[in-house]
């Protein structure tokens, strides 16, 4: 729950500074000069450009946390495995083992989505977070493709 609070503070923050960095746009193009025109238009490509990172971020998270529900709900979801340090970290040869039997699932069931997402959260524990959101984005969309 703490990190939705602080998902939708950091967005809203986001949103504010879109606003500010758009009116600053508009007031360099109101300026009209060539250059300060210029200046304006690459201003206002930023805020889009933000916000649209936003809504994937955005929609990404949506769409993960509705396949946990649905693993949750089939009593689905990967159970916490992992050997941990004292200041709670986890241990590093332990994420590889749970890795490599989330990998061989994988691999054994290639079109199924639940060893997808769980594959994602051994990348995750494993601190590959590049290949985690991979193996997340696959398993949306081969749910996506399952539902339709």
């Amino acid at each position: 729950m703490r990190a939705k609070i602080v998902y939708f503070a950091l967005a809203a923050v986001l949103v504010v500074y879109f606003v500010l960095v758009g009116s600053r746009g508009v007031m360099l193009i109101e300026q009209g000069t060539v250059i300060t025109v210029a200046f304006g238009v690459a201003v206002l490509v930023l805020p889009f450009i933000g916000a649209w990172f936003l809504y994937k971020t955005t929609k990404f998270a949506r769409d993960a946390n509705r396949l946990a529900q649905v693993l949750e709900a089939e009593g689905g979801l990967p159970v916490d495995e992992l050997v941990r340090t004292p200041s709670g970290r986890i241990d590093r040869d332990s994420a590889d083992e749970v890795f490599r039997r989330r990998q061989a699932e994988t691999e054994a069931a290639p079109g199924d989505w639940r060893s997808w997402f769980r594959l994602a959260v051994a990348y995750h524990d494993a601190r590959d977070t590049p290949r985690a959101r991979k193996a997340m984005q696959h398993a949306i969309a081969l749910h996506a493709k399952s539902a339709s």
